[in-house]
């Protein structure tokens, strides 16, 4: 049997499989479909301090080869998590971690603080994509200060092993990455959704409510590959990878890439059973290529 083990920080992932935020609801949803403790792990939908209704519909759209969403993080709150899901889900025999999601850095270390109480949540991962209040809505993670600043006032509060995921609407991931490694994040995970816009040209107006959305799915897988290989040379913490996996083979070219551990998102909605799918033909994968671990291919690249 080929050893699919991997480690993030404290985290022993029994293979490298996580699900991406947003795309798997809190687990429990597809409960049905695959075993969660089949999985390395699961990032929960994004989680804010106080409740968000989201914006307005439409704000799903199709597009060639992927989505556009600009669902806008609705979700009921960290203590509604904490009273309402986490009895639900804390007895899940895989790692449960949580997407945190905030509009200050102050924001964000509160809400982490409180996940920081939960037993059986060991890992929180910071969506910094998100705008800051404080700086005319510009995205926290476009800057190495940005992004600092959120990790900074995190850490001070959370003590558990934290993720951090970066946008890819950049100039240079590379120098978020490492703002992030130097004020202590314990991983990275990119790529979150690039930016886009659909039009109805009938209707003459854009196809989402507000415009522009995050663009998923196998587009960006590209761009997401790129971007991991780059940070995976920069930084010395283990980088998570994701953009447009659909196939064990979509896996092993991020593990290739310098990923240690990669999430699946958009294609859930594809196949909900995608997750395992994807497990299994990895270890195929490396056996069939003679490799008795994962770790023989992580980061293999000459």
């Amino acid at each position: 049997m080929v050893d699919l083990h991997v480690k993030i920080n404290d985290l022993e992932l029994r293979n490298p499989v996580l699900t991406a935020s947003g795309t798997f609801g809190y687990g429990l949803e597809f409960a049905d479909f695959v075993p969660l403790d089949g999985l390395g792990g699961v990032i929960v939908k994004g989680t804010t301090l106080r409740a968000r209704e989201g914006n307005d519909y439409p704000r799903m759209a199709e597009t060639a080869s992927g989505m556009l969403n600009c669902v806008g993080l609705q979700n009921k709150g960290v203590d509604y998590f904490r009273t309402q899901i986490y009895p639900r889900i804390k007895d899940i025999d895989t790692h449960m971690i949580v997407n945190v999601s905030g509009n200050s850095p102050e924001d964000y270390a509160e809400c982490a603080a409180r996940i920081d109480e939960l037993d059986r949540i060991p890992a929180i991962e910071l969506n910094i994509s998100c705008p800051n209040v404080h700086q005319g809505g510009m995205a926290f993670g476009v800057t190495p200060e940005g992004a600092s600043s959120v990790v900074r006032a995190v850490r001070a509060r959370y003590h558990k092993t934290l993720i951090v995921k970066l946008s890819p609407n950049v100039t240079d991931i590379a120098d978020i990455a490492r703002a992030c490694e130097a004020e202590g994040a314990d991983s990275v995970s990119l790529i979150n959704t690039l930016m886009g816009m659909a039009i109805d040209i009938e209707r003459r107006r854009p196809v989402l409510s507000i415009a522009t959305g995050g663009l998923s799915g196998p587009a960006v897988k590209p761009v997401a590959l790129r971007m991991v290989y780059q940070v995976a040379r920069a930084v010395k913490i283990p980088v998570i990878g994701l953009g447009g996996i659909c196939t064990a083979e979509d896996a092993v070219e991020f593990l290739m890439a310098g990923a240690t551990a990669i999430e699946i998102g958009t294609a859930n909605f594809l196949d909900p059973a995608v997750t395992i799918k994807v497990r299994d033909g990895l270890g195929a994968w490396l056996e069939a290529h003679g490799c008795s671990s994962v770790s023989e291919i992580i980061g293999c690249l000459e």
